[in-house]
């Protein structure tokens, strides 16, 4: 059976990808945070056995991926995948669709990645769950290429730094000297697990304020409480992290110490740049190659342009990599034998 399907069609705007199999492609399942309902999964094994080759990959996006599809039944799955899009993106994320039964509207904006945070982890400092779905409508639907990762905490398990927006939970730390016992329970902790900006002083814990990178090592390793979060959620902003052939890169620190509010208005603002660089056509290229055509002074000038800044927030003044052009510039010698 021939079928005429607009292959670049159908990626930009339903998630479908070309398979190697000729006359094949496989349909992804945004999930932002990567929590779902666990009912929903009953629903991808549906469209796995019904129209896909029987398996379901999970992606290194945290998301469904159903391999297989044959393109006369794209607009079959399409319809299936409503209540997906109702319940995720319509209920928990808040975005608006006109129809639950097209599919997904765009490619652009990636499936915002995180790890399990302060729902879950005894070591996040926020909560990425919540976070990652209130982002989702900032970026979904869009045709501009953005990939967002969240962590919980300065320990990055979800490899925030290596994508094109990084967003990591910090703390301000609040201490209450008459419980500290002088133990240096939460010194060994920093230095061994963080930054080691503690250290004892006339039997009570001190800090070098400048070296804290609100990681929360100390509140965990306290026995009496003395250590403990202030309750305000705050965030550190990376950016231009990618892996690549050619200039794999780790994100650099834009913003440090802002609220939820700073990155709500400067998503839209990122968007707007890409926009301008690529003269308003969604070509496939990370933020790093963008802030590296336009200038990092560009970049932050538009970023920012509008976004209100809250106390304490910091900005960095400049950025800079250091890899090689390309890794070709890498002198590696094999060894036979």
């Amino acid at each position: 059976m021939s079928v005429d399907v607009d292959i670049i069609k159908a990626r930009a705007q339903n998630e479908f990808r070309l398979s190697k199999v000729r006359g094949e492609a496989m349909i992804s399942v945004r999930i932002p945070g990567g929590i779902l309902p666990a009912h929903l999964l009953s629903v991808a094994q549906y469209i796995a056995e019904t129209y896909g080759n029987g398996q379901i990959h999970l992606t290194t996006r945290q998301k469904l991926a159903m391999p297989g599809i044959r393109y006369e039944d794209m607009d079959k799955v399409n319809a299936a995948l409503e209540p997906f899009i109702r319940e995720i993106e319509m209920e928990l994320c808040e975005v608006p669709v006109d129809d639950t039964k097209a599919g997904y509207q765009a490619i652009g904006g990636r499936n915002i990645v995180a790890c399990q945070g302060n729902r879950i982890c005894q070591k996040g400092n926020t909560d990425t769950t919540g976070l990652a779905r209130r982002l989702e409508k900032l970026i979904y639907p869009s045709p501009y290429h953005l990939k967002i990762v969240l962590a919980g905490c300065p320990n990055d398990c979800a490899k925030a730094t290596m994508c094109d927006v990084g967003i990591l939970g910090v703390a301000r730390m609040r201490f209450n000297a008459e419980r500290c016992i002088g133990c240096g329970a939460c010194v060994a902790s920093c230095g061994h697990h963080a930054v080691g900006c503690l250290s004892l002083k006339n039997g009570k814990a001190v800090k070098q304020e400048s070296q804290c990178i609100g990681c929360g090592e100390c509140v965990l390793a306290c026995p009496t409480l003395a250590w403990q979060r202030e309750p305000e959620q705050l965030y550190q902003v990376r950016l231009g992290g990618r892996t690549s052939k050619k200039t794999p890169r780790v994100g650099k620190i834009f913003l440090n110490w802002v609220t939820e509010e700073v990155i709500t208005q400067m998503i839209p603002n990122i968007f707007e740049f890409e926009k301008e660089m690529l003269d308003g056509k969604p070509v496939y290229l990370h933020m790093g190659h963008l802030i590296d055509r336009g200038g990092y002074k560009r970049f932050k000038e538009r970023v920012l342009q509008g976004v209100k800044l809250n106390p304490g927030a910091m900005v960095a003044e400049q950025m800079y990599w250091a890899e090689d052009e390309t890794v070709g510039n890498i002198h590696i010698k094999s060894y036979a034998g």
